[in-house]
């Protein structure tokens, strides 16, 4: 089995900080990449940040010079820093991971929980 476990979120107010964090383990052979979507209720989820392996991070237009997405492979974790929060920031956001479980396993995304950030006007 594979778990993603985050943690970080909480009530803010605008124009504050919060930092989620997420750690992937289980059975993992190797990951591709981490990311970070968010949902609103009632609303798709949307991709907020996505870091592939050696590769580089991308991020939704209405998070970029705000949100930064980082992490360490080795320690298959990702962290998403959130600066200058909006109300309109607010949502649950799920940490996910594309990996396979051996070397010739297939490619499967994985999801973590959920946490919930709130952004007070």
């Amino acid at each position: 089995q594979v778990h993603l476990v985050e943690s970080g979120g909480g009530l803010v107010q605008a124009g504050g900080s919060l930092r989620l964090s997420c750690a992937a383990s289980g059975s993992i052979f190797s990951i591709r990449s981490m990311g970070w979507y968010r949902q609103v209720s009632g609303k798709q989820r949307e991709l907020v940040a996505n870091r592939p392996y050696g590769g580089s991070a991308n991020y939704a237009d209405s998070v970029k010079g705000r949100f930064n997405i980082s992490g360490d492979y080795a320690e298959n974790t990702v962290f998403l820093q959130m600066n200058s929060l909006k109300p309109e920031d607010t949502a649950v956001y799920y940490c996910t991971a594309s990996l396979r479980r051996g070397r010739f396993a297939n490619w499967d995304d994985y999801w973590g929980q959920g946490t919930q950030v709130t952004v007070s006007s």
